[in-house]
């Protein structure tokens, strides 16, 4: 038995952050320093009343119209989200009523981020093995932008939000191969929205000023990029080792890399470090931002639009958690 992805879409809010309107709030900054550093000109932000399972939703919508489906196949919906709309009820299970899916669906959440499309691949690789589902709605949904203090420069020149969906089925473009999965919880706390949950339901209040003024509070977003830097190019050269291993490849193998897109900075970095050429390197991310679970899909859908999609693409998440997962697709 095999698994691949059929189809492949996303979605991004109407609202766009500009560059131009980041240096109008922090003039410290110009419009060449942001875009040189990070990567990014512009990111979509959600409306005030726009969250991620609307933003799951219109990117399902999309898939089942621009690749003609039948809503009635889907037989179970996995929803990758870390600000979903209510504790309870799980947002997949509203999902699927909005998208008028068969009620012989399963559905179920699962909270992760930036490995967050890698680990969904793996689940739905394992549904259609165990022979529980034929044809898997993979989604993707998040909204950083509602953690992220207003004052916070530097996460809010890389964040963006968007929604993907992926149809995982006994059959497609792009066959799954094995996985590479990891996790050290020791940094946890390097990147992290500390109240809201359970251990800290109400606003701690406790924001202070880092020495670069920005804003650095228990109760928005938390990173702490030199820690989340030192992670990654410890992790993720290991992980792109042991998912080739896995799937008995060497680098040369490989046609593409589709890792998450984080910051340019920081891909130039493990693309030099891994030694990868330029042109096996693909980048999405300057009109879209790091959109955190959805990055990847989003690179597949621009790359399969460009046909720069085939032979073997490797695909590489990591960050909060920490988490990483690694896997390739093997596309004819």
């Amino acid at each position: 038995m095999k698994a691949f992805i059929k189809a492949i879409s996303y979605y991004l809010p109407e609202k766009v952050l500009t560059n131009d309107e980041l240096v109008n709030e922090f003039p410290e900054w110009s419009v060449d320093k942001i875009a040189s550093k990070v990567g990014i000109n512009q990111r979509h932000i959600t409306a005030e009343d726009e969250t991620s399972a609307d933003l799951a939703t219109k990117a399902a919508e999309k898939l089942f119209a621009e690749n003609n489906l039948d809503k009635n196949a889907i037989d179970f919906i996995l929803f990758c989200t870390q600000s979903p709309d209510y504790f309870l009820p799980t947002s997949a299970c509203v999902i699927q009523n909005r998208l008028g899916l068969q009620t012989s669906c399963g559905a179920l959440d699962f909270n992760l981020g930036c490995s967050g499309y890698v680990y969904g691949l793996s689940l739905a690789k394992g549904l259609i093995f165990a022979g529980i589902a034929k044809n898997v709605l993979l989604l993707t949904g998040e909204t950083y932008s509602k953690f992220i203090h207003p004052k916070d420069k530097g996460n809010r020149t890389i964040f963006g939000d968007a929604g993907s969906a992926s149809l995982i089925s006994t059959e497609g473009f792009a066959e799954i191969g094995h996985f590479e999965l990891g996790t050290d919880g020791k940094g946890a706390n390097n990147l992290m929205v500390k109240s809201g949950g359970m251990r800290y339901p109400e606003a701690i209040n406790d924001m202070t000023l880092d020495e670069n003024g920005n804003p650095i509070s228990s109760d928005h977003l938390y990173m702490n990029g030199a820690e989340i830097f030192n992670f990654t190019i410890e992790a993720v050269p290991q992980l792109v080792r042991n998912t080739l291993i896995k799937n008995n490849l060497e680098l040369s193998d490989i046609h593409l890399c589709a890792f998450h897109q984080a910051n340019k900075y920081m891909l130039n970095f493990l693309r030099k470090k891994l030694k990868i050429e330029e042109d096996q390197f693909y980048y999405y991310m300057s009109e879209v931002g790091n959109t955190v679970s959805s990055t990847i899909p989003i690179l597949l859908t621009e790359a399969k639009k460009e046909e720069k999609l085939s032979g073997n693409v490797i695909l590489a998440g990591f960050g909060v958690g920490y988490s990483w997962g690694g896997t390739v697709l093997k596309i004819d």
